[in-house]
């Protein structure tokens, strides 16, 4: 009988939404994509909390000055003291949150030893702390150095590099997949659906829930399962 594998294939985020640790965990293989061009403005280096103020951006400093065509995976941190300013605005803003004791010393940690100049390397380490925190086992690999392929052509390429018979993509790309390419390939193709996220009591109303995991933690603790849909086995739009 054959075995389905099912892979995700992303570019790194900091301290990303809960959308993209539910995506983790619906798959056998999550694989970051830190091969394409980087982009400003984006997520790859910045979030978003609740603040007394309202939503707060959350930025790591790039270097980018002449650097218009680089990698994600070669982006490089700009200041050396963004960390401590990070985790000195959580502790504003959530010190109050119900479960922020339970996890200051690991996010604190976290902010202490993200002393690496590549963006990758740190968004992988926290990526990987908070797959812990949330139980979640995926194993989350690299891809490996882009062919010169092209979007659809690039995700086939890295899904049966990793055996994949299932390929589970965000919703925002069916802008540009090419979907019979999958088919052609023999790989099922379906997208996450993000509608519908159950919300929670959060310090600063109303809800929020386009945020950064960190706040679904530090405001629900172990039942944070309870407000993702992978923990549910919900979400999925299989294409026609």
């Amino acid at each position: 009988m054959k075995t389905g594998k099912r892979v995700a294939i992303l570019q790194s985020n900091y301290i990303p939404w809960k959308g993209y640790f539910d995506l983790i965990n619906l798959v056998d293989e999550f694989i970051l994509l830190d091969t394409v061009q980087y982009t400003r403005r984006d997520w790859r280096n910045r979030n978003r909390i609740k603040s007394p103020d309202g939503l707060l951006w959350l930025t790591i400093p790039i270097h980018v000055k002449g650097r218009f065509a680089q990698r994600i995976g070669e982006a490089t941190i700009q200041d050396e003291t963004w960390a401590e300013r990070h985790w000195k605005t959580l502790q504003h803003c959530y010190a109050r949150a119900p479960y922020f004791d339970l996890y200051a010393e690991c996010i604190h940690e976290l902010y202490l030893s993200a002393n690496s100049p590549s963006l990758s390397q740190v968004n992988y380490r926290f990526i990987t702390a908070i797959c812990d925190l949330l139980n979640i086992a995926t194993p989350i690999t690299w891809a490996q150095a882009d062919p010169g392929l092209q979007k659809s052509e690039r995700l086939i390429y890295l899904c049966q590099r990793a055996g994949a018979t299932d390929y589970l993509s965000g919703p925002a790309a069916q802008a540009y997949i090419d979907e019979r390419s999958f088919a052609e390939a023999d790989i099922t193709l379906s997208y996450m659906d993000y509608a519908g996220y159950p919300p929670y009591e959060q310090l600063y109303p109303p809800f929020e829930p386009g945020v950064s995991v960190l706040d679904l933690l530090f405001h629900t603790g172990p039942q944070a399962h309870r407000y993702m849909k992978s923990f549910q086995q919900v979400g999925l739009m299989a294409t026609a």
